[in-house]
């Protein structure tokens, strides 16, 4: 019986599918995406993804097994993304010589920038939720290196934003827009239904991280 790769078995005129009579031609129709059509029997159709274990692969598709599998390599996926984000992260504070806490205050203030909404300095500490003694040092180191700079608002004299210079927010924006680019491009190469899919599977899991609730620390921990 012939077979493809993956485990795919092509029905041939020794091998029929059952109750089909034995004179039915198969006529070929697109598969999968490795380009094989699957075989379909005029009364019958066996698709490409349709594949009959054999010896060497006894657990049938879509048995528990299988399903854990398929589950455990998806979150490994997402755990793997997460450490290339992380470690492309850390390369671009590396490449501007900056901190985690300084690299994520610049691109909250990018953010409110370009949103029309300019961060002060208590709004700042509030999004990095550290107190406006530090985002005041934060604010004189990144202003030092030439980062960040502060302007009295044009709306309201008494207020000072901060805002990162045009410097840095060109390097951002530089880096930011390969990364933004590189994904497009991976998710145009996705059907509709697989964009549908997978935007599903990420809302839920943004909620699941969002919501997840720690226990409050006990006075003995904190001794600890």
């Amino acid at each position: 019986m012939p077979r493809l790769h993956g485990g795919t078995t092509i029905l041939t005129s020794e091998a029929q599918p059952r109750g089909l009579a034995p004179d039915k031609e198969p006529r070929s129709r697109p598969g999968g995406p490795d380009g094989v059509g699957a075989v379909d029997y005029a009364g019958g159709v066996m698709s490409s993804d349709s594949s009959t274990p054999s010896e060497a692969d006894p657990t049938p598709a879509g048995s528990p097994s299988d399903r854990a599998g398929q589950v455990d390599e998806l979150v490994d996926a997402v755990r793997r993304y997460r450490n290339a984000e992380g470690f492309m992260r850390g390369r671009s504070r590396d490449s501007m010589h900056l901190g985690k806490t300084d690299m994520t205050a610049l691109r909250l203030m990018l953010h409110a920038g370009r949103s029309g909404h300019p961060l002060s300095a208590a709004a700042l500490a509030r999004e990095l939720e550290i107190s406006t003694a530090a985002t005041t040092v934060l604010v004189d180191r990144l202003e030092k290196s030439g980062h960040a700079e502060r302007r009295r608002s044009p709306t309201d004299g008494r207020v000072i934003e901060i805002w990162p210079t045009a410097a840095t927010d060109d390097e951002v924006r530089s880096t930011m827009g390969i990364l933004h680019e590189r994904m497009m491009a991976i998710a145009g190469g996705l059907s509709p239904e697989e964009c549908r899919t997978i935007a599903r599977f990420l809302a839920a899991l943004g909620v699941a991280m969002t919501t997840l609730e720690f226990p409050s620390p006990t006075p003995a921990a904190h001794q600890a």
